[in-house]
């Protein structure tokens, strides 16, 4: 497991893999007709996030490189539906975490993939070994 600030980034990211995944379940399966591309893409934030989780807490090379790549997809996410979200409100009759930017959730799911890539840039094999 991974100590220091680490730690933090990991729980984050678990936290947000429960919430998003717990949330889009719910919604898949309840609300799918109301709005399901909100819905599938909360969904694909939850993978995401899980990845991103496991990666950090596996640590090495190959997990550090795989984390960077699914920081780099979040972060693009992120950017993507949130910039969607507030160009073209009616394509999202309900939100997904990622909208205007993750602010129903105070800009964390913003806030954790600059995070993260800061952090694997900072320490060489994912933080493992106490260096997280």
């Amino acid at each position: 497991m991974v100590s220091g600030p680490g730690r933090l980034l990991v729980t984050l990211y678990g936290i947000f893999t429960v919430g998003a995944a717990s949330r889009s379940l719910y919604q898949l399966s309840t609300r799918f007709d109301e709005a399901p591309l909100a819905y599938v893409l909360s969904a694909v934030a939850a993978v995401v996030y899980a990845f991103i989780t496991v990666a950090l807490v596996r640590g090495g090379e190959g997990a550090r490189k795989a984390a960077l790549v699914c920081c780099c997809a979040e972060l693009l996410g992120v950017l993507t539906v949130g910039t969607w979200t507030l160009a073209d409100p009616s394509a999202f009759p309900d939100a997904t975490v990622w909208s205007d930017y993750g602010m129903g959730y105070l800009f964390i799911p913003l806030a954790l993939p600059v995070t993260g890539l800061l952090w694997l840039r900072r320490t060489p094999g994912g933080g493992r070994s106490g260096n997280a």
